[in-house]
């Protein structure tokens, strides 16, 4: 019976993890975290104006299109949506009347596109309804029943495709510069992403050893075991990318720590170096620490005024850029093709946005790879940033709220340079916008902290005797004997790099466990009791 309960547990926590709903209420017990205004503004947590008819919950998402040309809000799933038994999406809306200026026929589209791909629009299959302005309405769009328009008429049907993995929601149609103001709630999709077919449907990796970090205490200049200032312009020794126009400069007047937080400090002053005045200057600092895959939290407050572009960042550890830390030694390709991973970018003059985004080789510089989410008070209060980056995606949130995951299904060369160390640069920039009154502010950062798998070490006491495990090679079941097994003993599972896979107990002194879910493969098992343990190296078939 324990043998059956294990079998069982397995099989739930697989079918948990290998399938998702897409549903969200905007209540907080949605699954979508990665929504996103294009040209539009979004608010997910807004309290509904009008709770009435169909819909009196608390919380609605607001949809703000201000003229934008093409304005609508999206958001990506992590796995393709399979639409060949369940196609239907809904969602409740509510347009006022008083919110519109122009002509357009009061509709709602409800687009899918491959956001995995530079030009997701050309991948996309439309359906339009129409919509009662002053009341909540539910609307159903059904990619199997309901007439569908694919921008490329050669396209197969909806249901026979699978590269649909973007929902975008779009009010009063595109090419025009109308506003419009719509309220959307309880979004739903009628079936669930199914996983179970992706080779990285596995458990992520748990990142919870710290390995780097600089906690910023003390007073003065910062610490250049971890830090070098890059002051070098990129561009011909002469200026910085994104039309900056500020010098970056190594003195402690730009960068230094205080009362237990870095600032990054911007300011409006003439200065000239290697030849070049220029009227702003900041720092732009390259860490001396570079890695591959991990948890970052960086818990920072952004600097005040239009104009200013701060960003906590990373870069590959191979770019070839002019002045970086790492250039000299390990230098060897170009941007995009290193791989850049913004973990946070702030603009002043949209001072509670803040945004996530990647830049490769499939999409750079205007990356369709970003997603963001509005905060409070980003620079008056502390937020945590984070990032977690494994083999298979990476995930970024702000306070523990997800915003974008980058996770492209097909990772080549293209769009996933991101398997090879990467290091961190934060730096505030000034953009020719910067309002003309601005004098100088600072970004404040508490802390920045590396966290990456505690992996088996060699250095573990390997003193446990009388312990047998068979068949080995294992095909589903294996069986672990301890003849002097007292209590339950502790027994992890970890391939062959040292990485963690899977943990269970020992609960009598011969038991036989489930291995069928493994892939073929050498593995190494950790026996453990309370003051001894061993490693097994098992193989299978």
């Amino acid at each position: 019976m324990r043998n059956l309960f294990t079998l069982l547990a397995i099989t739930f926590l697989t079918s948990i993890f290998s399938q998702q709903n897409v549903v969200d209420d905007f209540e907080g017990d949605g699954t979508i975290s990665t929504w996103f205004g294009d040209d539009c503004g979004l608010n997910t947590n807004f309290s509904n104006p009008f709770k009435t008819g169909i819909n009196t919950s608390n919380t609605v998402l607001k949809y703000i299109d201000k003229g934008g040309q093409y304005a609508n809000v999206r958001f990506d799933v992590p796995v393709n949506f399979d639409l060949s038994t369940n196609h239907t999406f809904s969602v409740k809306i509510y347009v006022p009347s008083s919110s519109i200026t122009g002509s357009e026929k009061n509709q709602i589209s409800l687009k899918l596109q491959d956001g995995k791909i530079s030009a997701p629009w050309s991948t996309q299959s439309e359906i339009i309804k129409t919509i009662v302005l002053n009341q909540w309405q539910t609307i159903t769009f059904d990619f199997a029943n309901d007439t569908y328009i694919n921008l490329n008429e050669t396209s197969a049907k909806p249901i026979d495709r699978k590269d649909f993995n973007r929902v975008l929601i779009q009010i009063n149609d595109e090419n025009n510069n109308s506003n419009v103001t719509a309220y959307i709630d309880d979004f739903l999709y009628d079936g669930t992403l199914n996983d179970n077919n992706n080779d990285n449907s596995g458990p992520d990796p748990v990142f919870n050893h710290l390995v780097w970090s600089d906690e910023f205490d003390g007073n003065g200049n910062l610490n250049t075991e971890n830090w070098f200032k890059q002051i070098i312009p990129i561009i011909n020794g002469q200026s910085w990318a994104n039309g900056e126009i500020q010098h970056y400069t190594d003195r402690i007047d730009n960068s230094y720590v205080s009362n237990g937080t870095l600032k990054i400090l911007a300011k409006k002053e003439t200065y000239s170096k290697n030849g070049v005045t220029k009227n702003y200057t900041s720092a732009r600092l390259n860490s001396k620490f570079a890695f591959t895959y991990g948890k970052i939290e960086i818990k920072a407050k952004m600097p005040f005024g239009a104009g200013t572009f701060p960003a906590l960042w990373m870069l590959g550890q191979n770019i070839t850029e002019t002045g970086g830390y790492w250039a000299e030694n390990f230098g060897t390709t170009g941007w995009p093709d290193c791989g850049e991973v913004d973990i946070i970018e702030h603009w002043g003059e949209n001072q509670n946005f803040v945004q996530s985004a990647l830049h490769n080789r499939s999409s750079f510089g205007g990356t369709v790879n970003k997603g963001g989410q509005v905060i409070q008070n980003a620079s008056s209060e502390f937020h945590v940033y984070s990032l977690e980056w494994n083999a298979n995606k990476m995930i970024f949130s702000v306070d523990n709220i997800v915003h974008y995951t980058y996770n492209p299904e097909n990772k080549n060369i293209e769009n996933w340079p991101y398997d090879a160390p990467q290091y961190l640069l934060f730096n505030v920039a000034i953009l020719p916008n910067i309002a003309s009154n601005f004098t100088e502010s600072a970004m404040e950062i508490d802390y920045v902290r590396v966290y990456q798998e505690a992996t088996a070490s060699v250095f573990d006491i390997d003193n446990l005797t009388d312990v047998r495990v068979y068949p080995n090679p294992v095909n589903d079941k294996l069986t672990i004997k301890m003849p002097n097994l007292e209590g339950v003993s502790n027994v992890n599972l970890y391939n062959i790099t040292g990485k963690k896979l899977y943990t269970f107990n020992q609960n009598s002194a011969t038991q036989t466990h489930d291995f069928s879910f493994l892939k073929k493969g050498v593995y190494l098992l950790k026996i453990e009791t309370k003051s001894k343990s061993k490693f097994i190296k098992i193989v299978k078939n």
